[in-house]
């Protein structure tokens, strides 16, 4: 018998008014429904492991989905005992008022609200210690040497009071910063990123992440070399999408799992024995395949999930990037008026807003057109750019500070008939992937975070025609 296998139970579930026993279950795709028994295991019955929180999570999940969950009961089964516990349930429901057979029943029943409540109780408990440590890092600061900062023109306390110091020092990049770096009479200034590495003394100094014109995918990366689909995705996503062996050392391969900075457009690699896929994900348990992809580097689409409020549910793509460092929502850049067009037409209308024909003419020339006032969902008046991305062949939005920057460094061609002063209150504050976030945004932020993420999910989830829906267990 496995060792593993006596830490582990079956949920079982019965409809009152029914004897007829059913195996929860989880589909290919982490969705929860039910098997009738017949005598043998499946390897996707939701096994409950004592250490694990997958009974909790599944409760949730299933009082959302349920209008009347009172109708069930459940049971649970030692797995490798399943078969004689199983038999002797259906001998107890014959007679349940039996004592024996009341004292069984007990024995292995699970009330929800009880798991629930336990689990609220938990929570609560640990609350206060969650609060202590929440200035608890992974990095030291005192083994910093912060005086290298210095050098790029930046100071602890400039990180601190930019919401910097807390990723660097949870080994993430800080978000777009200014620096300056002097070489003898010049001073070079620039935006770049930031993250600490580690030293041969055990202390850490910085490492910097200067922005590059564009991804460098034609090159090796340590030796693994890009197919024209890795390059699709990680232009289109930000992750490649699968695991890849790298060779930092010579003679020396390492698999790891590769993603785009997309503020610097460095390429940033991940070690896959680093990596822990969990067992639930956003309140849905996650079946052994859809953990196997996920680990994988796959992007996989995961139904029913709950924003971490726990108001509403949303359903996305969900991909670990090696960049961030963790699982993330991925979106669908491809939308609207982009989805259709093809590299040499231009836009007759872009974000509602009728353009002139003299306007299409300079697109479609492969000027950078003004848009004029434009107006978001809230009702607030915006204005940017129209310009062609020579890479997808499609036509992106650029907001008055990314033109001026790319304006400078030539990666534009102006419209010198559509001439127009910048507007003060835009400043390129937001970009295309923000620009639905309320919330006020980090300096250089140009992604939504995992919150904004989720809101952003749960709206789009909103606004999809309803369908008619029907239980299934």
């Amino acid at each position: 018998m496995n060792e593993k296998l006596k830490d582990q139970d079956v949920l079982l579930v019965k409809e009152k008014g029914s004897n007829e026993l059913h195996a929860v279950n989880l589909d290919k795709n982490g969705k929860v429904k039910s098997t009738k028994l017949d005598g043998s295991e499946n390897p996707d019955f939701l096994k409950i492991d004592k250490n694990g929180n997958a009974l909790e999570n599944f409760f949730e999940n299933f009082k959302r989905q349920i209008k009347d969950p009172t109708r069930f009961d459940f049971y649970r089964a030692p797995l490798e005992k399943l078969g004689d516990v199983v038999k002797r349930l259906y001998e107890a429901f014959k007679s349940p008022d039996k004592p024996e057979n009341k004292d069984f029943l007990d024995a292995h029943r699970i009330e929800p609200e009880d798991v629930l409540k336990k689990q609220a109780k938990e929570q609560g408990e640990t609350q206060s210690q969650a609060a202590a440590d929440a200035k608890t890092h992974a990095i030291n600061p005192d083994l910093v040497d912060w005086q290298k900062f210095e050098r790029f023109g930046i100071s602890r306390e400039a990180l601190e009071k930019s919401g910097n110091l807390d990723k660097l020092l949870d080994y993430q990049k800080t978000n777009l910063m200014p620096v300056a770096m002097k070489f003898d009479s010049e001073t070079l200034r620039s935006d770049a990123r930031f993250s600490l590495r580690k030293q041969e003394d055990g202390t850490f100094a910085p490492a910097v992440h200067l922005i590059r014109s564009k991804p460098d995918l034609e090159r090796p990366y340590f030796g693994v070399e890009f197919t024209k689909e890795d390059k699709e995705n990680l232009l289109k996503t930000g992750n490649l999408g699968r695991v890849v062996e790298a060779e930092f050392k010579q003679g020396e391969k390492t698999p790891v799992l590769i993603s785009l900075d997309k503020q610097t457009n460095e390429l940033v690699a991940y070690r896959k024995e680093w990596l822990k896929v969990p067992d639930a994900y956003k309140g849905v348990p996650l079946s052994e395949g859809t953990r196997e992809k996920l680990g994988n580097g796959e992007k996989v689409k995961i139904e029913n999930m709950t924003t971490n409020d726990g108001s509403k549910q949303f359903s996305a793509n969900v991909q670990f990037n090696a960049d961030k460092r963790y699982f993330e929502l991925v979106f669908d850049n491809d939308r609207k008026q982009n989805q259709s067009l093809k590299q040499g037409e231009a836009p007759k209308t872009f974000r509602k807003k009728l353009l002139t024909e003299d306007q299409q003419s300079s697109v479609r020339e492969g000027k950078t057109v003004h848009t004029g006032e434009l107006t978001d969902r809230n009702g607030k008046k915006y204005s940017g750019y129209i310009t062609l991305n020579k890479e997808t062949g499609k036509y992106d939005f650029m907001f008055p500070k990314d033109y001026r920057d790319a304006l400078a460094a030539g990666k534009v061609i102006p419209d010198d008939r559509h001439k127009v002063q910048v507007a003060k209150n835009n400043n390129g504050n937001t970009t295309e992937a923000t620009k639905n976030i309320k919330e006020p945004l980090n300096s250089g932020q140009t992604q939504p975070t995992e919150k904004q993420a989720e809101k952003q999910a749960a709206k789009q989830e909103q606004e999809k025609p309803k369908k008619s829906k029907g239980v299934k267990m």
